[in-house]
């Protein structure tokens, strides 16, 4: 295993049934704190629309907030949905955000609309010739980051010459692809699309090209992690995280669930089957279980850091979750 793998966490900011927005970012304040103290490497927030129970839609306004409330950590998406936004707006919204926290924020870019299509088309009625674009407006916001845009018609103030790290995301071979071919890092989401993650992650180790931004591969994996005292204990919270996933299926919008006894009786044959797919890399336990198994993944995958996304209904479990998944890496990290 490479040495000193960093622990990173993803936050989905989901509100809990009987709560709020207001209530469910002071908990995602307190949750980047909390790991910015334990010396978690990266605290990143994903961009989302038309969800009622999600409170991150505002992603950039959220990350200049949480970077603000931190010392250490870095800040950034998990990822910015760039096919929703013209190059130009998010090169000057993260050049502000370098400005104002530097050398602390991070800019993941994904493909997807981060919502359904039809509020994909309200966001932007040309969403999909966007998306078949992802490529280029990759290229475009990297120029608009470049110094050597200085002579252009076009510049992006006061981002220009700034060095904000940009990360591909994705869940399928296009997203390694492009983020090969660029000489760029590459984060897999691990969390809700497995299936294809190994197969991406060699493909991009094979087919990186050294660039000007990084001189070889650099991987991430984000996956489901949930820890408690006891095996026992974990895997009860987790039915919070299988509740979501059907829900997802089910298309029932509902807020993060309580946890559940048993989850006997809860679900199809079929809706088990596609739930298991969805979050066949998720791991739940104890330190001592986590700590074989994490690290059984991580030499498997052979990835550089680990990010984890911790979907736990009691926001003092989940704190405490966040503390044991860090003794955790430290131990594998001996």
């Amino acid at each position: 295993m490479k040495k000193n793998i960093p622990i990173s966490l993803l936050e989905l900011a989901i509100i809990t049934e009987n709560s709020n927005a207001s209530e469910t970012l002071q908990k995602t304040k307190t949750l980047a704190q909390l790991a910015d103290s334990l010396g978690y490497k990266r605290f990143w927030l994903a961009e989302h629309h038309n969800m009622a129970h999600v409170a991150s839609t505002a992603t950039v306004v959220l990350i200049g907030y949480i970077a603000s409330q931190t010392q250490n950590i870095r800040v950034g998406s998990g990822g910015i949905m760039l096919p929703n936004h013209a190059p130009l707006i998010i090169a000057e919204q993260f050049g502000t955000l370098e400005i104002l926290h530097p050398n602390r924020i991070d800019l993941g870019l994904g493909r997807a609309p981060g919502t359904d299509a039809l509020t994909a088309q309200a966001i932007r009625k040309d969403f999909y010739e966007q998306s078949q674009r992802f490529p280029q407006n990759v290229a475009a916001l990297q120029k608009f980051f470049s110094e050597d845009n200085a002579t252009a018609a076009v510049r992006a103030f006061p981002a220009e010459g700034t060095k904000v790290p940009i990360w591909i995301l994705g869940s399928s071979m296009d997203s390694a692809a492009l983020a090969a071919a660029n000489g760029l890092p590459y984060a897999f989401a691990g969390h809700f699309a497995p299936k294809q993650m190994y197969q991406a992650f060699q493909f991009y180790r094979d087919n990186f090209v050294p660039s000007k931004y990084l001189n070889q591969p650099k991987t991430m994996a984000c996956v489901n992690a949930i820890a408690a005292d006891t095996d026992e204990e974990a895997e009860k919270l987790s039915t919070s995280l299988t509740q979501m996933f059907l829900n997802l299926i089910r298309n029932d919008r509902r807020p993060l669930q309580p946890p559940v006894d048993s989850l006997d009786g809860i679900m199809s044959e079929e809706e088990h089957f596609h739930v298991n797919q969805m979050t066949s890399c998720s791991f739940v336990g104890s330190k001592e279980k986590l700590a074989v198994a994490l690290k059984q993944f991580i030499d498997y995958a052979n990835i550089d850091e680990l990010m984890i996304t911790s979907p736990i209904f009691d926001h003092e479990n989940k704190l405490k979750s966040i503390r044991i998944m860090k003794e955790v890496m430290d131990t594998i990290n001996k």
